[in-house]
């Protein structure tokens, strides 16, 4: 299968070739949440996450999740250099002092016999509460264990796992040509996720019972991943926060110095490569 990047004829890919990123353009938080990578398959942003992180600087990164792709991995192995780029990127921030934590999620769900372990400076924990500047006491987790599907019937998992597989595929095949007409691009998965009915009650229901777990627990509110969906919303009271994913939304969650949560996306931080659009492939939770 051809990797996302691959979608892009040679002269968009030398526009959106990642560059060394002036210290003057270097966007600095206080917090950033990003999950969902999905490193290990062809359809993470790997050249989009890189420019990311090199344009970005924080006190804490969380990596809420699913940053490398174990289901994947076993099946086809795929690992092109921009991850290994990734995973130095990461490594250097913490060795020059950002507080790194690492929250397993369910594709990499391996890395939770290491929880309350630190490996090269990065911390791996199971689930955290974050305080925010202004005071919000939020519970951080990748959320999986609240999706039923993982929780009840992980061979229904596995199922999906695979036919999302093919699904991608069939977009793959058909963004190409949308690619050639000039028109931009569509996600199915997307487009599955929000005009489904059943689709868009599952996730409902996922984000619903995060926020009613951070309730139980007397807090303010969650931030998680998993579901591929970007969110801030006020679920009765409790913040409920979704940092999207870096296979389709290209998302992530910011604190400001103030205590601000914000979503923002790669175009937010690298705005130079505005001028074309990646290509995406769908990745299911």
């Amino acid at each position: 299968m051809m990797p996302a990047d691959q979608f892009l004829d040679k002269k968009m890919q030398k526009l959106l070739k990642p560059s060394k990123t002036p210290k003057k353009d270097i966007k600095h938080f206080r917090t950033i949440w990003i999950s969902d990578l999905h490193l290990g398959t062809p359809g993470c942003q790997a050249k989009r996450l890189l420019e990311f992180l090199k344009s970005t600087e924080s006190e804490t990164l969380y990596l809420v999740g699913d940053i490398i792709d174990g289901w994947q991995l076993k099946r086809r192995w795929y690992w092109d250099q921009t991850h290994n780029n990734i995973v130095q990127t990461v490594l250097k921030k913490a060795k020059k002092g950002t507080n790194v934590i690492f929250v397993p999620g369910n594709h990499d769900e391996a890395a939770r016999q290491f929880i309350e372990l630190d490996f090269g400076g990065i911390q791996v924990r199971d689930e955290l509460i974050h305080t925010t500047a202004n005071g919000k006491r939020m519970l951080v987790l990748h959320g999986d264990r609240f999706d039923g599907v993982i929780a009840c019937a992980k061979w229904l998992a596995y199922l999906g796992d695979s036919m999302y597989t093919v699904i991608l595929k069939i977009n793959q095949v058909f963004n190409q040509w949308r690619a050639r007409a000039g028109l931009p691009y569509w996600s199915l998965s997307q487009y599955l996720k929000l005009k489904v009915k059943n689709a868009v009650s599952y996730i409902t229901k996922f984000e619903d019972a995060l926020a009613d777990e951070a309730r139980k627990r007397g807090l303010d509110g969650v931030i998680c991943g998993h579901i591929h969906k970007p969110e801030i919303r006020d679920i009765d009271g409790i913040i409920y926060c979704n940092d999207g994913d870096w296979v389709e939304s290209l998302s992530a969650l910011i604190e400001e110095a103030d205590g601000e949560l914000r979503l923002i996306t790669w175009h937010d931080v690298v705005p130079y490569a505005q001028a074309v659009e990646p290509q995406h492939i769908a990745v299911p939770v």
